[in-house]
């Protein structure tokens, strides 16, 4: 790492965690609403839309410190890229339950319980990774760990994606389920792109 004469801003280390620890509040209700009924889904979709109001508080913060901070622990497009990031993850989360909800869709296609520990493992891993940005520790498997994530992601997605164009649902319901699928897929992404950020960081770092 290299040695700074100059002190550094702190805080963003303590913003990027709660923002990561959301996130695994946010694949928490994801993986509750596998076991939910219709009846107890708009209840588990309010609280997941809180959950994604307060991933925005979060992340307007950091854009807040970023603006108003003259020392940044590392590069202001890094903040940027990893805050917005992180803030992605939340969106898709929250639009996935959201139009499982809107969409009355009464029973998710097997896999979609897949995707959904996908996303709780890379939630869990993101979350123990933000707190050793402050020291850039102990970062490798976790991206690496990230990316392998995401292929079996992709893996999961192309099979879903199979299996609902298999003559089973009609076009509507195959509409339905698509757009969820590709929702869900595209937080796995996010969670690549965090991971990438976080490499980026640690390169240029070291």
């Amino acid at each position: 790492m290299r040695f700074r004469l100059t002190p550094r801003e702190t805080s963003f280390y303590d913003m990027f965690a709660a923002s990561a620890d959301n996130i695994v509040t946010g694949s928490k209700l994801l993986m509750e609403l596998l076991g939910a009924d219709a009846s107890a889904r708009a209840e588990i979709a309010e609280r997941m839309r809180a959950a994604e109001h307060a991933g925005d508080d979060a992340t307007h913060a950091v854009f807040h410190q970023l603006n108003s901070s003259f020392i940044t622990p590392f590069d202001r497009e890094d903040i940027y890229n990893l805050a917005s990031s992180l803030d992605d993850i939340m969106d898709f989360m929250e639009e996935a339950v959201d139009l499982v909800v809107l969409y009355n869709v009464e029973e998710l296609p097997k896999g979609v319980d897949q995707q959904i520990e996908v996303l709780a493992r890379a939630a869990e891993l993101t979350a123990e990774a933000m707190p050793n940005l402050r020291t850039m520790s102990n970062l490798t498997e976790y991206w690496i760990e990230v990316n392998r994530l995401e292929n079996q992601a992709d893996q999961i997605h192309r099979k879903l994606l199979a299996h609902l164009f298999n003559g089973k649902y009609d076009a509507i319901e195959v509409l339905k389920l698509k757009q969820i699928v590709d929702i869900l897929e595209e937080a796995a992404d996010a969670f690549e792109h965090v991971a990438n950020t976080v490499e980026t960081i640690a390169v240029k770092e070291s």
